[in-house]
């Protein structure tokens, strides 16, 4: 059976809107990778991949920010605070 397409269209007459992507939301995804990498996210034979995709990702927030003329903005992803196992890990 087909895959069925579960995008909403636009109806007659409706413009369809640009996806917008900031460079907040490419600073906040480099933020992800980060925490997932911190937690154990990946396994080993994948951390080159991962590592050369966040490199890329830096370059082209730090060209992009710089281009505009401004500093290049942090992650939106909550800080959370340590858990007591992490502490007494520590």
């Amino acid at each position: 059976m087909a895959e069925e397409n579960n995008q909403v269209l636009p109806q007659e007459g409706e413009q369809q809107e640009g996806v917008q992507l900031s460079l907040q939301d490419i600073a906040t995804v480099v933020q992800i990778i980060d925490i997932c990498s911190r937690r154990g996210g990946f396994e080993g034979q994948e951390l080159e991949a991962v590592g050369g995709v966040r490199n890329r990702i830096v370059a082209f927030l730090n060209a992009a920010s710089e281009a505009q003329g401004q500093e290049a903005p942090e992650g939106q992803v909550p800080v959370e605070e340590p858990s007591v196992e992490e502490v007494a890990d520590d």
